[in-house]
C-alpha cells in the first residue's frame, strides 16, 4: 500500500516514513503543499498523509486542489487540533482527522481502516477474476469460488493492483498482522492453495525474493 507523507518537519518526518516502512507500508514524501496534486496524478497513492502547517500554502488549500479530481483517502494530520479546523477539514474531504501527537500504531491502523473502507465500495481483479468484497464473493471466468476468509482477503489484497507485486512483509501486515513473528510457510501455503481453488496456477505469479502479483493476462 502506498502512502503519500505530506510533511515538512525532519523531526516528525522521518521516523514517521521509517515506522511506516516497518508497518510494511511504501512511502512517499514531500514537504510542500503546492506539489501534492501533481504527486496524486503521477502516482495514484492508496492515501494521503496531510499536515495543514506547510511551509508554501496552507494544507487545507492542498486538500481543496486534491478534491477537484481525486477521491484519494486523505488523513489529516496536523498540531491543530482546534474544532474550527477540524470541521473544515472534514466537510471539504478529508477521510479522518488525527492531533498530533500519534503513535505509528494508531496511524496504521486508522490508514488500513480507511483502505479497507474504500475498498469495500468497488470489486477489483482482472477480466477472469473478479473479487467482491461487498458480497464476499469470487469469480473465475464466470464461475463462484469457495474461499476461507484468508484465502478471500488474499486475493482481494492482490486483486486491488494486478500486476503490481506486492511484497511477502505487506500480505503478513494486511492479511495476517502488522508485527507478524510466524513462519513464512504460512504465506506459501495459502497462496497454493488458492491457485489450487482458483484452477489456474498461472493467475497467480511468484516474483522470487519479493512476493506476488495477480497476472494480468
Amino acid at each position: 500500500m502506498q502512502v503519500l507523507v505530506v510533511e515538512d518537519d525532519a523531526a516528525i518526518f522521518e521516523p514517521l516514513i521509517a515506522g511506516l516502512r516497518r508497518n510494511g507500508f511504501e512511502v512517499q514524501h514531500t514537504a510542500g503543499g503546492r506539489a501534492v496534486a501533481a504527486l496524486v496524478k503521477e502516482h495514484n497513492p492508496d492515501v494521503v498523509l496531510l499536515d495543514l502547517g506547510l511551509p508554501d500554502i496552507d494544507g487545507l488549500d492542498a486538500l481543496r486542489d486534491v478534491r477537484r479530481f481525486s477521491d484519494v483517502p486523505i488523513i489529516i494530520a496536523t498540531a491543530r487540533g482546534d474544532e474550527t479546523d477540524r470541521i473544515i477539514g472534514l466537510e471539504i474531504g478529508a477521510d479522518d482527522y488525527v492531533v498530533k501527537p500519534y503513535s505509528i500504531r494508531e496511524l496504521s491502523a486508522r490508514i488500513r481502516a480507511i483502505s479497507r473502507r474504500r475498498r469495500n465500495e468497488v470489486t477489483s481483479g482482472t477480466d477472469r477474476v473478479t473479487v467482491d468484497r461487498n458480497r464476499h464473493q469470487v469469480t473465475v471466468d464466470g464461475t463462484s469460488v469457495e474461499l476461507t476468509a484468508k484465502e478471500f482477503e488474499l486475493l482481494a489484497v492482490l486483486a486491488e493492483d494486478p500486476g503490481r507485486v506486492v511484497t511477502r512483509q505487506e500480505l503478513f501486515s494486511r492479511v495476517w498482522d502488522p508485527v507478524w513473528v510466524g513462519s513464512g510457510k504460512s504465506l506459501d501455503v495459502h497462496i497454493a492453495t488458492l491457485r489450487r481453488k482458483l484452477g489456474d496456477p498461472a493467475l497467480i505469479e511468484t516474483v522470487r525474493g519479493v512476493g506476488y502479483r495477480m497476472a494480468t493476462q
